[in-house]
């Protein structure tokens, strides 16, 4: 069984971002993935600062968010952009995940082997793209391997029904689409 974790960039109400992955997580069930499909905001975690870390250990939140990766074979990310970027709250979750809690453990432990398909959803014409240029950046200098499919919503504020699906069906297929083959691939990679 594959195991996916999904979770978007995002803690705002009515984000384009969080509708986006609950798309792409649903793909992935179809492929008949075991998706975790989590919200940044249900895991509040003090900015990375290795002070705080060398005195009181990794804040709970951040463990556990790390824990879930760690059972994870594979991450859909829908990322927003701000100011060519990525979000702050997202960054922040990848930099506690990135840490070392033990002597022993292996550095970067919880990206190791790790497929990921990345996406975006903005009101502005790119999609939210340049913000997916420093995340594809970042995961793989963490050592995920990120898949080329990806996908960017422009005009995300006219782009979604009321129940959150896409209006445009085949940009609705197109993302569906990434969770099925990031299920694929991380199945062609375990034979």
């Amino acid at each position: 069984m594959v195991r996916i974790m999904a979770f978007a960039g995002s803690s705002r109400n009515g984000s384009f971002n969080r509708k986006l992955i609950r798309i792409a997580a649903s793909g992935a069930e179809d492929a008949e993935a075991e998706v975790r499909l989590i919200e940044l905001v249900d895991y509040p975690m003090p900015i990375m600062n290795e002070d705080l870390e060398a005195e009181k250990g990794m804040p709970v939140n951040a463990r556990e968010f790390k824990q879930l990766m760690l059972q994870s074979d594979g991450l859909l990310i829908s990322a927003p952009e701000y100011n060519s970027s990525i979000t702050p709250l997202l960054k922040n979750a990848l930099d506690w995940a990135s840490r070392s809690e033990a002597a022993d453990e292996l550095p970067l432990s919880a990206y190791r082997g790790k497929t990921a398909v990345i996406m975006s959803a903005s009101p502005g014409n790119l999609g939210g793209l340049r913000g997916l240029v420093t995340l594809r950046m970042m995961l793989g200098n963490l050592g995920v391997t990120v898949l080329p499919a990806q996908r960017c919503i422009s005009a995300a504020h006219e782009a979604f029904n009321d129940d959150g699906s896409l209006i445009d069906t085949r940009q609705q297929k197109a993302v569906m689409k990434l969770g099925r083959i990031l299920t694929d691939t991380i199945l062609r990679m375990n034979r």
